[in-house]
């Protein structure tokens, strides 16, 4: 005698555009030589407005990211290794915690900190 089992039907996982905000934005923040983010400029993020003022703007098509980020280095590093660093941390990031393809990482350095600038 067989016993009929009902199909496991799985459901659908939807991930919030905030949790790809945090998860880069965090990941940036993290990544020695980024003193903090800076807003999105006006006229990049007009009509996609999370996260401008975290200096994160998210871009996701066909479940793949487009990340930009808005950041502040500080004085005495390398921009490009810093640079380089954040897009390797926040693609390894993203893939592993939100498990989605990144397509990029680009790196917008809006300013370099200086101490003076860090007292004020």
């Amino acid at each position: 005698m067989s016993i009929d089992q009902p199909e496991i039907r799985r459901g659908k996982t939807s991930i919030a555009p905030d949790v790809l905000l945090t998860v880069a934005r965090l990941s940036a923040l993290g990544t020695p030589g980024v003193t903090r983010t800076s807003p999105v400029p006006g006229g990049v993020n007009r009509l996609f407005k999370r996260g401008a003022n975290d200096g994160v703007r998210i871009e996701v098509r066909d479940d793949a990211v487009t990340v930009d980020l808005y950041l502040v280095i500080e004085h005495e590093r390398n921009v490009r290794e810093v640079g380089r660093a954040v897009q390797a941390a926040v693609a390894r990031a993203i893939q592993e915690i939100v498990g989605m393809a990144v397509v990029a990482v680009n790196i917008h350095v809006e300013d370099i900190a200086y101490p003076e600038q860090e007292a004020q």
